[in-house]
């Protein structure tokens, strides 16, 4: 079985090979390249006018040249944008210090929902298909509700092609790292005011090396043998079909998706500690327990109408099912807890199903009033798990307004309410309760730790809104300047949980009495633009109240293997900092570019900074460009962090060395990669590894070809 399975990639490799072949025109090509590159420069420089908040926009050409088979790592050259990594293969993204639930991330209109609170969970698309990523820094709850009060990320769609024609693309992408081998062909049609696409996407990869012979669990020193980190392979299996129709005034768009992931844990950072569990048993891509398993299907509609007198009519509606297990040989923290007699290796398992549904009226470029609502439901299993069954539903009303006083000034504000209510199931652990009963425990003190998640019926209300302007005295010079208050409301977790998080190894308490967060954010941003050179400075400082966080309690849990209790607690909080971004063209074939970011939190009430603040980094990349060749050459520099939170690791800095060829020929782009040329151990101060000290990957060779071909037909 496991045979076949390797077939497959090999497999759709000839095909779309032998596609390729057949319908490659060169003209074609030339041309679908160059209206790429136009496309995506005035659509970010147009983006960038239209919001007074910070944007920044992935295009094809960016995405492409950043390639690495996981998106959110792409993303990460972005100012402002930081991966939170999972081992090699998933990562979930940061924007200027804020994650899990502060960010939202949408696709085709519709906010992706899974598992977003915890930190060893990544972000379910296929990063083959993304096509346009549209970045917005700052409080965004204005326009998308709770969960963006940190920024969003939305992945959109490039516009369909003028012309009839068959077009489609095929993908490889290899990697040395962990033996990488991934592919993914897309097929399209556009004919008259139909267009559509299908794409199938599959990647495998194998244990990843690390430039380190042992790592920490538990204060106990574990053994990397051949410094490959065991059992982290992993595969990946994407299916998406995407229909579009303009009629008159009316477009229409559908779309529907599958995410499938299949990703081992490395044994010495899940269940109890056993070294013998570390043996190398010789195979580097078999997934063995514990291992994890994500299947994300998205189904979302997209109607459009305009009535010709400047009125435009939205709606959005979409439905998601996100179904996580984590197996694990059954293991008890408990003396005489029994396996269960059916499925007895499922860990855990989380089924979300979210149904969304949002509705817009533009008015001109003057006014647009919407509303939104989702109702979410979390059902759970397993032996073991965190994270309680719940009901949550949201619903917000907004109002947007726009003018321009002048040609070179407009200015834009809006309102925002919105509702929200949460249910939380309770369930109470009988095995626990024996476990401490046994131990002597008051009955008292068993009565307040039995509850693995607390019973909570919750309603919360509250604004927000934003004021901006953007100011453009001429097209060397833009000003944008924003002021925002943002909501986030709890999550299930952080009211209702109550056990030992294996992701973070530690055990994790809720509090049902919390708040919502509140924060009041100031960005300022200046942009000085020249045919040659092009300066970005975005300066930003951010006041929260009640913000959401784990407190070390100082308190000893009485779960077994579990240490000390972290509780959810509301604080004041602030975040300022700052990105610039310069670009030069210089001596005709040679580009510079430097890029700075630095982030400070600060907890207001424990004088202390917050978890996760990702460290200063800087990056110079030079390229050279000469007829169909690019070269690049970066330099990364990322600062030590010695501001952490209280029983926080500080990491160590580290210079990282980059380098990349691509070759541009009448049949494909092929990019050859090279990451940590030297080879250097680093720490990500952001990874879900990082507590136990394993380094980033070691040195990686990235091979990727890029075809896409096109035929033009008459109607």
């Amino acid at each position: 079985m496991r045979r076949i399975g390797y077939i497959h990639i090999p497999a759709m490799c000839i095909l779309s090979f032998a596609v390729c072949a057949d319908a490659q025109e060169t003209d074609t090509l030339k041309v679908i390249r160059l209206e790429g590159v136009t496309v995506s420069a005035s659509y970010a420089r147009s983006v960038a006018r239209a919001s007074a908040l910070p944007t920044e926009v992935a295009g094809a050409r960016f995405l492409t040249e950043h390639f690495t088979g996981n998106l959110v790592q792409s993303l990460q050259h972005l100012p402002g944008v930081q991966s939170m990594d999972i081992g090699s293969g998933f990562s979930k993204p940061v924007i200027r210090g804020m994650g899990f639930n502060r960010i939202s991330v949408t696709e085709n209109g519709i906010k992706q929902e899974g598992q977003q609170w915890g930190a060893d969970h990544g972000l379910e698309t296929d990063a083959f298909d993304a096509e346009r990523i549209i970045v917005r820094k700052g409080p965004s709850s204005l326009l998308y509700g709770s969960d963006a009060m940190g920024g969003v990320i939305e992945i959109t769609r490039l516009p369909p092609p003028q012309d009839n024609r068959f077009f489609g693309e095929a993908v490889w992408l290899a990697g040395s790292v962990n033996n990488t081998l991934a592919g993914s062909l897309m097929l399209g049609m556009k004919k008259g005011g139909w267009y559509g696409k299908v794409r199938y996407s599959e990647q495998r990869f194998g244990d990843y090396r690390i430039p380190a012979d042992t790592v920490v669990y538990l204060t106990q020193r574990q053994p990397v043998y051949g410094r490959r980190l065991k059992n982290t392979a992993g595969f990946e299996r994407d299916v998406s079909a995407y229909a579009e129709h303009r009629a008159g005034g009316r477009i229409a768009r559908y779309a529907l998706s599958n995410v499938y992931q299949k990703t081992g844990f490395f044994p010495g950072a899940h269940g109890i500690p056993d070294i013998s569990r570390l043996q190398d048993d010789g195979n580097r891509h078999n997934i063995e327990l514990p291992y994890s398993t994500v299947n994300h299907l998205k189904a979302s509609t997209h109607q459009q109408y305009a009535d010709g007198n400047g009125i435009v009519y939205s709606l959005d509606a979409g439905y998601q099912n996100n179904y996580r297990e984590e197996r694990s040989r059954f293991h008890t923290h408990y003396a005489g807890q029994a396996p269960p007699q059916k499925d007895p290796d499922r860990e855990l398992a989380f089924n979300l199903n979210t149904f969304s549904v949002s509705s817009r009226v533009q008015v001109g470029s003057a006014h647009t009033v919407g509303w939104d609502a989702q109702f979410q439901q979390n059902r759970i299993g397993g032996y073991s798990f965190l994270l309680p069954a719940y009901r949550r539903f949201t619903a917000g009303l907004f109002w947007l307004v726009s003018f321009r006083p002048s040609e070179t000034l407009s200015v834009e504000g809006g309102i925002r309410y919105d509702y929200g209510r949460i249910n939380v199931s309770a369930y109470a652990d009988p095995y626990l309760s024996g476990y401490l009963s046994e131990r002597g425990y008051s009955a008292d003190r068993v009565e307040e730790y039995k509850w693995r998640s607390y019973p909570v019926d919750r309603r919360f209300g509250d604004f927000s809104g934003s004021l901006g302007i953007v100011w453009e005295p001429s097209d060397a010079h833009l000003f944008k300047a924003n002021i925002g208050r943002s909501f986030r409301l709890p999550g299930a977790n952080e009211l209702a949980s109550n056990g030992v998080h294996h992701g973070t190894f530690r055990h994790e308490q809720g509090d049902p009495s919390l708040a919502s967060e509140h924060g009041w954010l100031l960005d300022v941003s200046y942009t000085l633009a020249s045919p040659a050179f092009s300066l970005v400075l975005s300066p930003y400082v951010g006041l929260f109240d009640n913000y959401i966080y784990l407190r070390p309690s100082g308190e000893w849990s009485v779960l077994p293997h579990a240490g000390q209790i972290y509780r959810y607690t509301g604080a004041d909080a602030m975040f300022a900092g700052a990105e610039l971004t310069l670009d030069v063209d210089f001596m005709r074939y040679f580009h510079y570019r430097f890029m700075g970011e630095y982030v400070h939190t600060y907890n207001r009430d424990e004088r202390i900074p917050l978890a996760f603040s990702p460290p200063a980094s800087f990056r110079n990349r030079l390229t050279a460009t000469w007829k169909v060749f690019d070269i690049h050459a970066e330099w990364e520099y990322v600062a030590a962090q010695n501001r952490v939170a209280r029983n926080e690791d500080r990491t160590p800095g580290a210079h990282l060395c980059h380098a990349a060829l691509s070759v541009r020929t009448p049949f494909a782009e092929i990019i050859l990669s090279l990451r940590n040329l030297t080879n250097a151990t680093y720490f990500n101060h952001l990874s879900f590894y990082r507590k136990m000290e394993i380094p980033e990957p070691g040195r990686n060779i990235l091979l990727t070809i890029k075809a896409p071909f096109s035929k033009l037909y008459n109607k």
